[in-house]
């Protein structure tokens, strides 16, 4: 089915990797480097009463003890006040105000991390604290309502007349995300210039907003974030830490980095927070769905209206003449949450994908033949075409791979030759096609070098692999003498790379600029011909180096965007375009097999077909594919945040309790791609990926789980006391 239109090219970071080569923030040596710490509040919420530095102030070694005191004139750098570099209305350590467990009270810096490890837990303080509301069932939580809601059509009475109906709640715990690479910050101010090393999403965002907060020139900020070790969201915009460590840099003149502790990561960090699904759907006597209404509550914290956006992509999958949602966010004393991998989607399609296959069984339908028999041919919410749509291909070969017609329909009826029983369940997904602006620079040199500077970062996806891949495609440079720039605002303008809209983007960007630069030759070689590649053309016509540069916009928007992204804000545009609508799908097929006594659950196998447009970097893309589908059993079986409601925070804030899958509890995954160009996205016909690699999979899980052993799981992780 894959017909790959590009080659499989090994990772060009590969060998660096592998050879300990690669350098993430907190590896970069700065000289005369002291270290930090922090200290977290013992209470939710309250008020600084005093912190006691005197017995870590008198360690050996450290050199200053800072309070929210040494930092009062510090401005925020947040959406309603400076600018929207930071998610967060709230910053840490700007006053004796706390608002949730965990929050930075002091910051130790000191000439070894030993050392601040140690004063750090010398720092104590006395608090004033104030009744607080850990979770969403806790008393003192306040509802608010956003705008947005999708609805059409008239759902009560479409539902009313329908000849099947289903109605279900679906619950997803908190989560965080963990990357390998932790949370840090160096920072180093010389020559009234600061240089910040962090592992980032959206290093343009650091640059901007550190010059705010600390009321510096941007000019002045220089923010260096080349590979990032994992983010999935956690690292998409200025952190909390960031302020605090370049301020320290600033008072104590000399470098300072913090490496924060994982425990402490669970507490500072955004997550995904807990989520309410209340799901209605009716189906008429044809095998149509008529009706279709999503009640979602998200858990927030007080200050923020960080949407649960559930319905902008499950209302757009299925052709529903009559659909209905609503939105609640429920606001607790917890820090911010924000966006981890597939942030609405994936809890989204563990509901609404539930529910479809509780349709399915209701009417007495084969999962797969509902779905088939109800796509949508244009955008039900806009009624726009969209740019490319190829899940009935994801769905029929996926089926096909997966050998779905072999399955036995009823209930509890498979087992294999060691009495396990087996079940096969379905999920489908969709993510925006979402895409940015970029700015891309380009000098190709007589002596071999190239060199490309734009805006985009990699965190371990494999942005590199697609820019060299798009770039050598255009011109016949030498690849092992490219230096890619990504993650650096000083080499282009940086937006801030999420939502799966990197590779959609720099890949047009590239190819515009290797345009651009072919055209400067040309004109330069005036008619002549000359043998050999660029390199040697240009040192046969004594041209040491010619250099190109371009803007390209996301399909509708204003050349005035631009101006945005030079101020690294927010200028990403999907799915909804002017004239289109465009999604990336996905279809995932899971076997299960569960142990008839005990209840053990694993997953076996899972085929997963994506379309996704034109699949620049084959190895990548399937990694991609592996890692959304690992997660997906992860959030089905696995990952929980638990919480204390006693004293708030959590408990299990370390790899050792926070239960993710290792080698033995993942099958075979086949993965495939329907690999056609979206035709109107842009030229390169690429669309997202990352991200709905995921959403799907654990719906498809619960389904399968259900096949095997009747139990309807309604909630995650699914447990062994679930289905016993």
């Amino acid at each position: 089915m894959t017909t790959h239109t590009f080659p499989d090219r090994a990772r060009v970071d590969a060998l660096d990797k592998v050879r300990g080569a690669t350098q993430y923030a907190a590896d970069v040596a700065v000289d005369r480097m002291t270290h930090a710490m922090t200290v977290p509040s013992e209470i939710v919420k309250g008020r600084l009463v005093s912190v006691d530095v005197q017995a870590a102030r008198a360690i050996p070694g450290v050199l200053r003890v800072l309070t929210y005191q040494d930092f009062q004139d510090v401005a925020e750098a947040v959406l309603g006040a400076v600018g929207p570099y930071s998610f967060r209305t709230y910053h840490a350590m700007l006053s004796d105000r706390l608002i949730y467990r965990g929050e930075p009270i002091a910051l130790v810096v000191a000439e070894t991390l030993e050392i601040a490890i140690e004063a750090a837990a010398l720092v104590t303080a006395t608090y004033a604290p104030d009744a607080f509301s850990p979770n969403i069932d806790a008393e003192g939580t306040e509802v608010f309502v956003p705008e947005g809601s999708i609805s059409f059509g008239d759902f009560d009475q479409a539902f009313d007349s329908a000849a099947v109906t289903i109605e279900a709640e679906y619950n997803h715990a908190a989560q965080h995300q963990n990357p390998m690479e932790l949370i840090s910050t160096t920072a180093d101010f010389r020559g009234g210039h600061l240089y910040i090393h962090e592992g980032s999403q959206s290093s343009g965002a650091i640059k901007f907003g550190v010059a705010l907060s600390l009321g510096l020139d941007p000019e002045r900020v220089h923010v260096m974030s080349p590979t990032v070790g994992g983010g999935f969201g956690q690292k998409n915009s200025m952190q909390q830490q960031t302020v605090l460590v370049a301020r320290a840099a600033m008072l104590i003149g000399r470098p300072v980095k913090l490496v924060l502790p994982r425990g402490q990561i669970f507490h500072m960090a955004t997550y995904r927070p807990v989520s309410r699904h209340r799901i209605r759907l009716g189906l008429d006597a044809a095998g149509k769905i008529v009706a279709a209404s999503y009640d979602g509550q998200q858990q927030n914290s007080r200050a923020e209206t960080f949407r649960g956006a559930f319905s902008e992509t499950a209302a757009r999958i299925y052709a529903i003449a009559n659909y209905r949602s609503s939105e609640q966010l429920i606001r607790t004393d917890t820090q911010s949450p924000g966006f981890m991998r597939a942030p609405f989607e994936h809890p989204a399609s563990f509901a609404f994908e539930s529910a479809i296959d509780e349709l399915a069984h209701a009417a007495g339908l084969d999962p797969v033949a509902l779905r088939l028999a109800n796509q949508a041919e244009t955008d039900p919410v806009t009624g726009l075409p969209f740019t490319s749509r190829h899940l009935v291909e994801c769905l029929t070969e996926g089926a096909r791979r997966f050998g779905w017609d072999d399955r036995s329909p009823a209930i509890g009826s498979m087992q294999d030759a060691d009495g396990l029983l087996i079940g096969y369940g379905v999920g489908v997904g969709c993510y925006k096609a979402a895409t940015s602006p970029v700015i891309a620079r380009l000098r190709v040199s007589a002596d071999g070098r190239s060199r490309i500077s734009l805006s985009g970062h990699e965190m371990g996806q494999g942005m590199r692999n697609v820019i060299v891949a798009a770039l050598v495609a255009r011109l016949d440079i030498d690849p092992q003498q490219l230096e890619v720039i990504i993650g650096e605002p000083d080499g282009a303008p940086q937006h801030v790379t999420a939502g799966s809209w990197g590779t959609a983007s720099v890949v047009p960007a590239v190819e515009a600029v290797a345009d651009e630069w072919r055209r400067k030759l040309d004109d330069l070689r005036d008619g002549r011909s000359v043998a050999g590649n660029v390199h040697q053309v240009l040192f046969r016509l004594k041209r040491p180096y010619i250099d190109a540069e371009v803007q390209v916009l996301a399909p509708g928007q204003p050349v005035a965007v631009m101006d945005r992204l030079r101020q690294s804000l927010p200028s990403a545009v999907g799915p909804q375009y002017p004239e289109f609508v465009g999604l990336s799908f996905s279809a995932h097929f899971v076997e299960v097999r569960v142990e008839p006594s005990t209840r053990r659950i694993r997953v076996s196998r899972v085929v997963s077909v994506i379309d996704c447009g034109t699949v620049m970097s084959p190895r990548t893309a399937e990694s991609q594919v592996y890692g959304g589908v690992i997660w997906g059993i992860a959030a089905a079986l696995r990952e929980i945040s638990e919480q204390d409601p006693r004293y708030g925070g959590v408990l299990n804030n370390d790899l050792a309790d926070y239960v993710v899958p290792v080698n033995a509890d993942i099958g075979a995954i086949d993965v495939s791609f329907v690999n056609k160009p979206d035709p109107l996205l842009n030229a390169a016909g690429v669309k997202g990926l990352g991200e709905v690699a995921m959403v799907g999979v654990a719906a498809a899980i619960a389904n399968a789980v259900h096949h095997a052993t009747g139990k309807r799981i309604r909630s995650l992780p699914i447990r062994i006391e679930d289905v016993l």
